[in-house]
């Protein structure tokens, strides 16, 4: 049993941060798998299929809604959480994989920002793969990361000259801002782990980048904080989900300092 999959970043939410790349490889695809994540998250399936109407040329091709396991939060331990919500989504998988696609077909998921940022499909395909039940080639499409997004939108670099930059998450960042990094973006915190940090670094924020909903908002963190968390709690009320990322940077150092 053979399967071709491509694995295609569509970008932080812009349909225009799709590349060429990206869109020549919608047009190789037979079969669309489009996640439903719940009533919440009903934009982000009809965006994924906006892209598809946008740039694909044919009508050769369809498309495969599937559910999404929720994760559930069973255990205090963070790690064996994500394990096992990752086996249950590798479960559904599977079965798209054997039960949709043929031997000449070729399917795509289609992965929010970059698939190498923060997202589990390229570690779910390799499992497929290595377990051998079926012969699996995937390809790797990259896209525009909300790393990249974010800096655009604020006009900024992401770090001073010669200096390094960290990307992490909100978890991590609870723990303490690290002392050898000058730079650090922060993706996935729920609980707003920048007000944990030094009032004195730079913050640049923003919410659904590149999207209509877009929000941004920079400062020191000692007077842009709590109005971060305003937003973030509201936009999340009215849209019922919210992605976001934002930018630490030590005071001085965009400049090398």
């Amino acid at each position: 049993m053979k399967r071709k999959v491509i694995v295609i970043g569509i970008g932080a939410g812009n349909p225009d941060h799709v590349t060429m790349q990206a869109v020549d490889a919608l047009n190789r695809v037979s079969v669309l798998f489009i996640p439903d994540k719940g009533t919440e998250k009903t934009d982000l399936a009809q965006l994924r299929r906006q892209i598809c109407e946008r740039f694909i040329r044919n009508d050769d091709y369809r498309m495969v809604d599937f559910a999404t396991p929720p994760r559930k939060r069973s255990t205090p331990d963070y790690r064996q959480d994500i394990n096992i919500w990752r086996e249950q989504v590798e479960d559904v998988y599977q079965r798209l994989l054997t039960e949709e696609l043929g031997d000449d077909d070729c399917g795509a998921f289609l992965v929010w920002g970059d698939p190498s940022i923060y997202d589990g499909t390229l570690r779910i395909l390799e499992k497929i793969r290595a377990k051998g039940a079926l012969e699996l080639e995937y390809e790797v499409i990259p896209g525009i990361s909300s790393v990249q997004a974010l800096a655009a939108r604020h006009r900024v670099p992401l770090h001073g000259i010669g200096a390094s930059i960290m990307i992490t998450t909100g978890r991590k960042l609870a723990e303490g801002f690290p002392d050898d990094v000058d730079s650090v973006v922060v993706m996935l915190d729920a609980a707003n782990a920048f007000k944990t940090v030094d009032g004195d670094l730079d913050i640049h924020w923003g919410a659904y980048v590149g999207m209509d909903e877009e929000i941004l908002l920079s400062g020191k963190v000692r007077d842009v904080g709590d109005e971060i968390e305003r937003l973030r709690d509201n936009a999340r009320e009215e849209h019922g989900w919210i992605m976001d990322s934002y930018l630490l940077t030590r005071a001085g150092k965009d400049d090398g300092e």
